[in-house]
């Protein structure tokens, strides 16, 4: 699944394309994705203007000068193709734009959703509501976290995954963090001391923007709006990298365990 770093990459994509532009066509090309696209959707989008694109936890908005914001998540296997040379059956919303170009969301297994949100309401949107920050923002210190995760025995892997905690944060950039901030993913959130969780608190935005730099990452299925595939998965310290050495030196391998049935990968030397 596309975590923050690629939904921000496909964001940043899309606005070199769209703001500004005159939707001059909307067609869903079937009714619906993980739920069915709005019944309006088409109507309220056709011929209104693009003002600004923006993301929030891992869903990308698209705001209109009609006060309506597109809101999209590209599920498991969703990406925006801008001007593809032809369209085929997983093209499921084509958006044509007054200077000639069209973008396409393509979603294959249609885990992905289209919803259409008054602008002025998103803050109270279902959705929403229950995130907690974002964790580019400067709420996510170490503050935080110790009174998020204060008297909690669950393992801090599982509770970095809560949105409610910190929005957005997927099992890829959890697991990245917590090497960088040397924490062993099934130590109880609860007993974690002050200095690891400073440190964890400047690891997870470090990572999340490394990511963003690096384009985002090629698992899976996730593509650029412009074409081009991530890389940052070749810089992963530890996802993926199971029985490989740790890259900090140590003399530790990577490890694999399943923690709420998704994999964690770290390195038991490195991380205590």
């Amino acid at each position: 699944m596309p975590e923050l770093p690629e939904v921000e990459t496909t964001v940043r994509g899309l606005e070199r394309v769209l703001k500004g532009r005159r939707l001059t066509r909307v067609e869903a090309r079937r009714g619906d994705l993980r739920r069915p696209f709005p019944k309006d959707l088409g109507q309220r989008l056709t011929g209104s203007t693009v003002t600004r694109l923006g993301r929030r936890a891992k869903y990308g908005l698209v705001d209109t000068d009609r006060g309506d914001t597109m809101v999209f998540h590209l599920g498991m296997s969703g990406h925006w193709r801008v001007d593809p040379a032809s369209l085929d059956k997983h093209d499921h919303l084509v958006i044509d734009l007054d200077d000639g170009r069209r973008v396409s969301l393509r979603d294959p297994r249609r885990f992905g959703s289209i919803d259409l949100v008054a602008t002025k309401d998103l803050a109270d949107w279902p959705a929403f509501t229950a995130l907690g920050p974002e964790p580019l923002g400067e709420e996510v210190d170490g503050d935080w976290l110790r009174r998020k995760f204060d008297g909690r025995i669950a393992a801090v892997k599982l509770l970095l995954l809560d949105q409610r905690i910190v929005a957005g944060l997927g099992n890829i950039y959890a697991c990245e963090a917590l090497f960088r901030a040397r924490i062993d993913p099934r130590k109880q959130a609860g007993r974690i001391g002050k200095a690891k969780l400073a440190a964890l608190a400047d690891a997870i935005p470090a990572v999340l923007k490394d990511a963003i730099e690096a384009g985002g990452s090629t698992l899976r299925d996730f593509i650029a709006p412009d074409g081009e595939l991530g890389y940052f998965s070749k810089q992963f310290d530890v996802y993926g990298r199971e029985g490989e050495p740790c890259r900090d030196g140590c003399a530790g391998k990577v490890k694999r365990i399943v923690q709420g049935g998704r994999s964690t990968f770290f390195c038991p030397s490195c991380q205590r």
